[in-house]
């Protein structure tokens, strides 16, 4: 059992420090509006996971993994969202430190653009939920590690739920380190570019969503 346990946590590290749309949308909600938005972010997203981790338990993933319209339905929302995200990213600030899309700025280079706590959550559950793949990798990689003469429910819900803790620390440490990264980009010049390259790698992954075949 612990060595299966500990074959689990290894893999599920590698899939969680794979570049992808959770992190990153973590980091670009921590530079928007500081530590708080980005593990907020980081809540709605851990809140996506455990869904997928008992829907997965109770066969409904695999249902959707099934599923080509039920599939493609959610990659095509994911992907727009995705690509909404990044546009947002890219759009310019207007004086005061505003955005065009009517989000209010900050005062000064040192405070960073007010970001909801609602809106902040509601991107990490959205861009969780409408990723098809989240569900499909629950479906296909936990039941690879459940040991014969155990109950496979209940130990599938279980490495769901270790999933999502070792998640929860990876975002956590992204939101605490674009934090502090935050001070070397004080500069509006260098913080806005950084946004930018985040903008267009979210857009990147949206498109790659849209386009992937199953």
């Amino acid at each position: 059992m612990v060595t299966t346990l500990l074959g689990f946590a290894a893999g599920a590290t590698l899939v969680i420090l794979a570049p992808g749309p959770d992190s990153l949308l973590v980091t670009r909600n921590t530079l928007h509006g500081g530590r708080k938005a980005g593990m907020i972010t980081a809540a709605g997203t851990l809140t996506g996971l455990l869904i997928w981790a008992i829907t997965a338990g109770l066969g409904l993933a695999a249902l959707l993994a099934a599923s080509r319209v039920g599939y493609d339905v959610l990659r095509i929302a994911g992907a727009g969202y995705l690509i909404w995200l990044g546009a947002t990213s890219l759009l310019p600030r207007l004086p005061g430190g505003a955005h065009c899309d009517g989000r209010a700025g900050h005062d000064s280079h040192d405070s960073a653009p007010v970001l909801g706590t609602g809106r902040a959550y509601l991107n990490g559950l959205i861009t969780n939920l409408c990723n098809p793949k989240v569900g499909a990798f629950f479906v296909a990689f936990l039941p690879g590690f459940v040991p014969a003469g155990v109950p496979a429910r209940e130990f599938s819900f279980l490495l769901g739920l270790w999933f999502v803790a070792q998640t929860g620390v990876w975002l956590t440490t992204i939101a605490w380190l674009a934090s502090r990264g935050s001070g070397w980009f004080s500069r509006l010049r260098s913080q806005r570019r950084l946004e930018q390259l985040t903008g267009i790698v979210l857009i990147g992954l949206g498109i790659r969503l849209a386009a992937e075949a199953r």
